[in-house]
């Protein structure tokens, strides 16, 4: 199975052809990037990732405080430590590269910086709105310009 490059901080992942039809490996079929999916191959499988090491494509991010395995709507709220003040943030499942079991760490194929620009995680908010602005800006962070820069 295909992997994003994770060392591709803002290119597009390379389409998969399946009879014909566009796909992106990990993605939704046509190629769209499903943000609150996990992909099949990333090799969660229901598993708690909590408690887990999350690895950006350029060094650690933090740790899991909580993993929601939700049809459609799944995530992960890391705890980025002293790396950013303290703050939490909510990564779309879709981030997910791959977990390796073994090591309890999971690897998003997204930078440091990525995340960091990332719209700020309020644990009180409830607001579907929020959600649709950070699946956004994660499907963003796939082009081939990055987020916030002139198109």
């Amino acid at each position: 199975m295909d992997r994003l490059d994770p060392g591709a901080a803002h290119a597009s992942p390379k389409p998969v052809t399946d009879d014909g039809q566009g796909a992106f490996a990990g993605g939704a079929p046509a190629g769209a990037f499903d943000p609150w999916r996990y992909r099949d191959e990333a090799g969660v499988t229901d598993t708690d990732l909590t408690g887990y090491h999350v690895k950006a494509t350029d060094g650690s991010i933090g740790k899991i405080d909580e993993a929601s395995h939700d049809v459609n709507a799944s995530y992960l709220v890391v705890d980025t430590g002293p790396w950013i003040f303290g703050r939490k943030v909510m990564l779309p499942a879709g981030t997910v590269n791959h977990v390796d079991h073994d090591v309890r760490t999971v690897f998003v194929d997204r930078t440091r910086d990525q995340v960091r620009a990332a719209p700020e995680y309020d644990e009180t908010d409830t607001d579907p709105a929020y959600r649709d602005r950070l699946g956004g800006y994660y499907d963003d962070t796939y082009a081939p310009v990055p987020p916030g820069t002139a198109r």
